[in-house]
């Protein structure tokens, strides 16, 4: 079932979606060298605690992980591109990292994601980060009252089709609201003018990831990080947007 909101209800997720584009921004600023992934998990509940907000995260379980989620934020590391569990692991000068937030706040969820590169950075990963977040703005772009769901997959897909990176089909973006996961499901590939008409109202997160070489992808034994089947690096690019009559809100922005 797709709820539309209204634009009370689509201020009131702008407030959590300010507060999720904050904290990715500030543990985006600490992946350096040396930094254990358990240090921004604690980093993130200490916020999340001072925020009163709840984590979107903790308990969460599909029916793809195993169990019960028990941390607050998936930061993926190189091969790992989605559902990274925290763990200890120090991090690397090279590594690219993928954090990915949500939480609700006051009953209203946003939800975001960005890939860093940690100290310094290899050509083609730059390229590859470069890649989702081109892709995220031509999805953001094509998102306007009108179109058709399809219009954003087709955008997405042909930044991935530019850049000579294949897509997996399996994860994409989803709507949201008052839970993280809702309809519809936003495919990172797709045929313009096909699929659900975009209505003012409608809150989406836009996701588009993949690798440079392999769309195949494998459940690590820790029965949540999701890892390129070839060992390939991986990026993703995420925000939470609302379909309003003067184009897309990003929700999750921050300067």
């Amino acid at each position: 079932m797709i709820e539309l909101k209204t634009p009370q209800e689509i201020e009131k997720m702008a407030v959590t979606g300010r507060f999720v584009g904050e904290t990715l921004a500030e543990l985006a600023e600490l992946a350096r060298p040396g930094l254990n992934l358990m240090d921004l998990e604690q980093r993130a509940r200490r916020r999340i605690k001072e925020r009163g907000a709840v984590s979107c995260y903790w308990d969460y379980a599909p029916s793809f992980g195993r169990g019960p989620f028990r941390n607050v934020i998936c930061l993926s590391v190189n091969d790992a591109v989605l559902h990274g569990l925290p763990h200890k692991y120090t991090l690397r000068d090279s590594d690219v990292l993928t954090l990915d937030f949500a939480v609700s706040i006051d009953g209203w969820v946003a939800d975001s994601a960005r890939t860093v590169i940690v100290g310094t950075p290899r050509p083609e990963d730059v390229r590859l980060v470069e890649s989702t977040g081109v892709a995220l703005e031509a999805g953001i772009a094509a998102a306007v009252a009108g179109a058709k769901l399809g219009d954003i997959s087709a955008a997405i897909q042909a930044v991935a089709t530019e850049y000579g990176y294949p897509v997996n089909m399996q994860f994409g973006g989803h709507g949201l609201g008052h839970t993280m996961h809702e309809d519809p499901h936003v495919a990172n590939a797709g045929r313009a003018g096909r699929g659900l008409v975009l209505r003012p109202g409608l809150t989406l997160a836009l996701e588009p990831w993949w690798s440079a070489t392999s769309n195949e992808i494998f459940t690590d034994p820790d029965g949540w990080t999701l890892r390129f089947q070839d060992g390939s690096r991986g990026s993703h690019s995420e925000h939470t947007i609302a379909i309003t009559e003067d184009g897309a809100r990003v929700l999750t922005r921050v300067d």
